[in-house]
C-alpha cells in the first residue's frame, strides 16, 4: 500500500524527497563544519593560552585605575614599580603548594652610563690649513622630538702633541703643543708649551686662584660648577685636540639610562632560559654575592665594594644625532696654541664665527657599545620614576597624563651640589609622563663603614659585570597570549594615526634616554637579590630596604592551557596567595592576550599599544560553546518546520484520499502509520542519497573526516521525516469520515466588497488564517534565527576581538555562521513557497471561476505575487520582532552597541526573505496559464 501510494504519487513523493535530502544533508555539514570550527577554535585558543607565567604578583596598590577598571594590565606595568612585596613574602609564596617556578624582579634604578659617540668629521677639513678648529652642531632625534644638543669642536694641528706633569705629578696633561708665547698668557704653560684642551674641556668659570687676580693654572682639583645648572648645554661641550693631517674625529658625550633590577637567576633560567641568552663571559649563579677587595686592590680608599650584573648587548633606547658640521675662522693659526691654552679659551671659542661645510649623521646607539667594553660601573647615584596615569576619553581611548618638567635638583646628587655631567637632553626638553626622583649615594665610599651623617648606612657599591646577554635569544612565546616579558622586552608602541606615523617615520616608538618619558626603557642589567641590600642600604635615604621586590612571576605546575584542571590548579594557587597577603596585587594572566589600546600623548599624537588583557581564553571558550549550541539548535528547528510544512501539505493534498479510507473502514492508528510509513520510506530513500552527497560535498569543500560525517544524513534524514510527519499525520487521524472527502471551505460570512487585487489576496490570506501563519511561520523562523546568529556573532566578536588572540579566533569562526544564515532564510523561504503551491492547487477552482469570468492571466499573476508579498513580509517581520526580542531576552549586553546594526540587518533580512519567495514564485505563476476553467469546473 505504501508502495503503491509513493508510485502513484511520484512528483510529491520525490518533492518531499528532495526536500529531506537538502535538509538532511545541509544540516549534517553545517553542524560539522560548526564542530570543525568550534574545534579549530578551541585548538587555536589552547595552543596560544600559556605565556611564559600564569599568576602575576605586584604590590598594594600597583593597579592603576584604567587596570582596575578594564581588566587590562599595562605593558608597562613594572617600570613605575620599585618595590613593595618583601623578602619574607617572595620566600613563603614560592614555598606554597602548586607553585612551579616563581621568578621575583627587584627594580632597583636608572643608573647613568657615560661613553661617547664617535663623529668622523676628516671629509670637512681643510688640507691646507697648519692649525683649525671645527665645530658640530648636533641635533638629537629620538622618539617624536627633536633636540638641541651641546656644540662639540675638534682642534687639529700638524703640529705634535706631547706629554708631560707638574714637578709634583699632581696634573699631567697629553695635550700640550708648542705656540708662539704669548705674555699674558705664558705662565699658563707646562715645559714651556701650552695645554691646548685643558682650559675648555676642564675650567670653564675663569676663576681668579685664591680670590687674587691671577687665573687658575691647570690642576687636577674638579671644576666648581655649584652655581651652574646640569642643564646648562655648556657643561657637555667638550674640545677634541688631535693632531695629523687628514683625519679628525669628535668624541661627542653621551649617557645611557640602564635599568638596574635584581631577580634570582635559578628561576629566571627556568622561566625564559635566561641562561641560553649569554653572549659572552658567563650566566649569574646563585653563589654571586656582593664582595670587599682588601685595601691594597681598592682603587678608591681601603675598601671597595661590588656587587655582579649581567648587562644586556641592547641598549634599548633609540635616537640619531644629526650635526651640521662648521669650518671655524680662527685667526692667524700660530695664535692659536696660546688662545686655547688659557682660561679664555672657552669665550674665545664660542665667539668664533664660523662657515658651515656639511652635515653628517651618527646612531646614538653606536656609544652604547663602547660601553660594553667596561667592566664596572658606578653606583654614586640612580634615580627612580613613576607609573604613567591614564584617563578614559570621551571616545573610550587612553589619555596619558603629562607631569611638570625635570628640576634641576634631579641631577644635583652629592654633597658638594655639583651637577650631574652629561644630563641626556630629553630629560629637561621632553615631555614628561612619570615623576622622577633622585637617590644619591653615601659619601663613605671605599670605606669600610659610614660614619656622620652617613652612620648605620653601607659604602656605595661598585658593578662588576660578569657577562652580557642577547635579549632577542629568549626562548619564544605565541604572539596571541605573549604577557609582557617587561624584563627584556621594549612595549610595542607603534602610531595609531596617519600623522604620528609620520611623526615616527614609519617605525614603532622606542624608549628615550627621558626617565620620564612615556616609554620607559626595561631592565638592562641584572644582579642577584643577595645584592638588593648592598644597594639599597648604600642610599642616604633609606629606600626599598624592607621591601625591594617590585613584582613576582609564577608558573604553575600541572598547567597545561585553559582546561577545567588547569584552571582550577591557578585559581588555587591564586587564591592561597590572597588568602595570605590580601593588599598584593594578584592576576590572574593564563588565557590573557595583548588587546591594542589607542593611547592619546597629546592632542595631534595618538600611538597604540599592547596592553593584556585577562582571562581572554576562557571567554573565548564560553562564548563558542554559547554560539555553537545556539547555531545547532536553531539550524535543526529550521529544518524540521521546513518538513514538517511539507509534511503537512503532503496531507492536505490526500485529504479527499483519506476520507474515503475511512470511510471504507480505515482506522485511525492505521491512516497514522500509513502517512510515518510513506514519509519513513521517503526518509531513508532521501538519507542513502544524501549520504553520498554529503561525502562527496565534504571531500569537495576539504572537511575532514567527511566519510565518517556523511553516514549521519541517514539516520537524521529518518529522524526528520517521521519527526516532522508527528503532527501531519495525527491531524490526518482526527479527521471524520464525512469531514474529509468535504471541500476545504471556509463558512460564510459577511460579504464585502473586493475592488483590487490587492485587496483580493489579503482577503485570500486572512480567509485561511492557519495555513497563512504555517507559511509565516518558516520564513519567520529564518529571519528570527538570522537575527540571533548575527547578533550572537556581533557579540562573540565584541567581546573576544578586542585581543589578538580573539581576533584570530573570530577569522576562523566566521564561515559557519554565515552558512547557517543562508540556510535558515532558504530553507524557511521554501516552506514559505511550498505552502503558497499547496494553496494555488487547492484553490484551482476558484482561480478557474475568475478565469472563466473574465480575468486575464496577468490579473491572476499580480493576485499570487500579491499573496506571496503579504505572506513574505509578514513571516519576515514577525521573524525580525521575534529575533530581536530573542535578543534581548538572551540580553545582558548583546545588543550592547549593535543595536542599529542588528535591526537594520533583520530588515534587510526580512527583504531578501521577501525577494527570494518573489522570485520562486516564478514557477507557480507559470503554472496559472494551464488552468482550464471548464475541465476544473466540471471535475469540482
Amino acid at each position: 500500500m505504501i508502495l503503491d501510494q509513493l508510485r502513484r504519487r511520484r512528483g510529491r513523493a520525490l518533492a518531499l524527497a528532495a526536500g529531506i535530502l537538502v535538509a538532511a544533508t545541509s544540516f549534517t555539514l553545517l553542524t560539522a563544519t560548526v564542530s570543525t570550527s568550534q574545534a579549530t577554535t578551541v585548538g587555536t585558543v589552547r595552543k596560544n593560552a600559556r605565556s611564559a607565567y600564569d599568576v602575576l604578583v605586584r604590590p598594594p596598590d600597583s593597579q592603576t585605575d584604567v587596570e582596575r577598571q578594564s581588566g587590562l594590565v599595562t605593558p608597562n606595568f613594572l617600570s613605575g614599580t620599585f618595590g613593595g612585596i618583601t623578602m619574607d613574602q617572595y620566600r613563603r609564596i614560592r614555598g606554597m603548594a602548586g607553585v612551579d617556578v616563581a621568578a621575583p624582579v627587584a627594580n632597583i634604578g636608572y643608573l647613568m652610563v657615560a661613553s661617547t659617540v664617535t663623529v668622523d668629521v676628516s671629509r670637512f677639513l681643510d688640507g691646507k690649513a697648519a692649525r683649525q678648529i671645527l665645530r658640530i652642531s648636533p641635533k638629537l632625534t629620538s622618539g617624536l622630538g627633536s633636540y638641541r644638543t651641546s656644540d662639540e669642536y675638534v682642534y687639529l694641528t700638524r703640529s705634535p702633541l706631547t706629554s708631560a706633569s707638574e714637578s709634583d705629578h699632581l696634573f699631567e696633561s697629553d695635550t700640550l703643543e708648542a705656540g708662539a708665547a704669548d705674555k699674558d698668557t705664558q705662565r699658563y704653560r707646562l715645559k714651556g708649551k701650552y695645554d691646548v684642551c685643558f682650559y675648555f674641556n676642564g675650567d670653564k668659570t675663569e676663576q681668579t686662584e685664591f680670590n687674587l687676580q691671577l687665573p687658575m693654572k691647570p690642576n687636577n682639583i674638579a671644576e666648581d660648577l655649584r652655581d651652574r645648572s646640569p642643564f646648562d648645554p655648556d657643561l657637555s661641550s667638550r674640545m677634541n685636540c688631535q693632531s695629523g693631517r687628514d683625519r679628525a674625529i669628535i668624541d661627542v658625550p653621551v649617557s645611557y639610562p640602564v635599568l638596574l633590577s635584581a631577580v634570582d637567576p635559578v628561576a629566571e633560567d627556568r622561566l625564559v632560559g635566561l641562561g641560553d641568552t649569554i653572549a659572552s663571559g658567563r650566566m649569574l649563579t646563585e653563589q654571586d654575592k656582593p664582595y670587599t677587595v682588601s685595601s691594597a686592590k681598592s682603587v678608591h680608599g681601603q675598601h671597595d665594594s661590588y656587587i655582579p650584573a649581567l648587562l644586556s648587548d641592547d641598549p634599548l633606547t633609540a635616537g640619531s644625532l644629526d650635526a651640521t658640521v662648521e669650518r671655524l675662522d680662527v685667526g692667524d693659526p700660530a695664535q692659536l696654541p696660546s688662545k686655547l691654552g688659557n682660561p679664555t679659551a672657552d669665550s674665545f671659542v664660542r665667539s668664533l664665527h664660523g662657515t658651515a661645510v656639511g652635515t653628517t649623521r651618527v646612531d646614538l646607539s653606536k656609544g652604547y657599545q663602547k660601553a660594553l667594553n667596561e667592566d664596572s660601573f658606578d653606583t654614586e647615584a640612580y634615580w627612580t620614576v613613576g607609573p604613567v596615569t591614564y584617563r578614559r576619553t570621551s571616545d573610550g581611548d587612553l589619555a596619558a597624563q603629562s607631569q611638570p618638567p625635570q628640576k634641576p635638583g634631579l641631577w644635583i646628587t652629592n654633597s658638594n651640589r655639583q651637577p650631574f655631567p652629561g644630563v641626556p637632553e630629553e630629560n629637561h626638553q621632553g615631555t614628561q609622563y612619570r615623576k622622577v626622583t633622585s637617590h644619591a649615594a653615601t659619601e663613605c665610599i671605599g670605606l669600610g663603614t659610614c660614619a656622620g651623617v652617613d652612620s648605620g648606612r653601607l659604602p656605595n657599591p661598585f658593578v662588576r659585570l660578569v657577562g652580557r646577554y642577547d635579549t632577542g635569544k629568549l626562548r619564544g612565546f605565541s604572539p596571541l597570549s605573549d604577557t609582557p616579558l617587561e624584563t627584556y622586552q621594549t612595549p610595542q608602541v607603534t602610531g595609531a594615526d596617519d600623522a604620528t606615523r609620520a611623526k615616527l617615520h614609519g617605525k614603532p616608538l622606542r624608549p628615550d634616554r627621558n626617565l620620564g618619558g612615556y616609554v620607559s626603557p626595561p631592565p638592562t642589567m641584572l644582579t642577584t637579590l643577595d645584592s638588593v641590600t648592598a644597594l639599597t642600604k648604600s642610599r642616604r635615604v633609606p629606600l626599598q630596604d624592607k621591601a625591594p621586590v617590585s613584582a613576582i612571576r609564577i608558573r604553575v605546575a600541572g598547567v597545561t592551557g585553559v582546561d577545567t584542571a588547569s584552571r582550577a590548579r591557578v585559581n588555587a594557587v591564586a587564591g592561597k596567595i590572597r588568602a595570605a597577603y590580601p593588599r598584593l596585587q594578584v592576576d590572574v594572566t593564563v588565557g590573557s592576550s595583548p588587546a591594542p589600546q589607542t593611547v592619546a600623548l597629546s592632542n595631534s599624537t595618538r600611538v597604540t599599544e599592547r596592553w593584556v588583557v585577562k582571562g581572554v581564553a576562557l571567554r573565548i571558550l564560553r562564548a563558542v560553546d554559547t554560539k555553537s549550541a545556539v547555531l545547532f539548535v536553531l539550524v535543526l528547528v529550521v529544518c524540521a518546520l521546513f518538513l514538517g510544512q511539507a509534511a503537512l501539505a503532503s496531507v492536505r493534498s490526500r485529504r479527499t484520499e483519506i476520507g474515503t479510507l475511512r470511510c471504507l473502514g480505515w482506522s485511525g492508528g492505521e491512516v497514522l502509520r500509513l502517512v510515518l510509513g510513506e514519509l519513513a520510506v521517503i526518509g531513508l530513500a532521501a538519507g542513502a542519497a544524501g549520504t553520498v552527497l554529503a561525502y562527496v560535498l565534504g571531500r569537495v569543500l576539504g572537511q575532514p573526516e567527511a566519510g565518517a560525517k556523511s553516514l549521519l544524513v541517514l539516520p537524521v534524514a529518518l529522524l526528520l521525516a517521521t519527526a516532522a510527519g508527528l503532527i501531519p499525520a495525527w491531524l490526518a487521524t482526527r479527521l471524520g469520515p464525512m469531514e474529509a472527502v468535504r471541500p476545504p471551505v471556509t463558512a460564510s460570512r459577511r460579504a464585502r466588497p473586493v475592488r483590487s487585487v490587492a485587496g483580493l489576496a489579503v482577503l485570500n490570506l486572512l480567509r485561511v488564517r492557519g495555513r497563512t501563519l504555517l507559511g509565516a511561520a518558516g520564513l519567520a523562523l529564518g529571519v528570527a534565527a538570522f537575527t540571533l546568529l548575527l547578533a550572537l556573532t556581533l557579540a562573540f566578536r565584541g567581546e573576544v576581538a578586542g585581543s589578538l588572540l580573539g581576533s584570530a579566533v573570530v577569522a576562523q569562526a566566521r564561515g559557519a555562521d554565515y552558512l547557517s544564515v543562508a540556510l535558515s532564510l532558504l530553507l524557511g523561504a521554501a516552506g514559505a513557497i511550498d505552502v503558497l503551491v499547496i494553496s494555488q492547487r487547492e484553490r484551482a477552482a476558484d482561480l478557474a471561476v475568475l478565469r472563466a469570468t473574465g480575468w486575464t492571466n496577468r490579473e491572476l499573476a499580480k493576485l499570487t505575487l500579491y499573496e506571496g508579498i503579504g505572506l513574505a513580509l509578514l513571516g519576515g517581520l514577525a521573524g525580525a520582532v521575534a529575533g530581536l526580542a530573542g535578543v534581548l531576552v538572551l540580553g545582558q549586553g548583546v545588543l550592547h552597541g549593535h543595536l542599529f546594526t542588528v535591526a537594520g540587518a533583520a530588515l534587510l533580512a526580512t527583504l531578501a526573505a521577501t525577494a527570494l519567495v518573489v522570485a520562486a514564485l516564478a514557477v507557480p505563476i507559470r503554472g496559472l496559464s494551464r488552468i482550464a476553467p471548464a475541465h476544473l469546473l466540471a471535475a469540482d
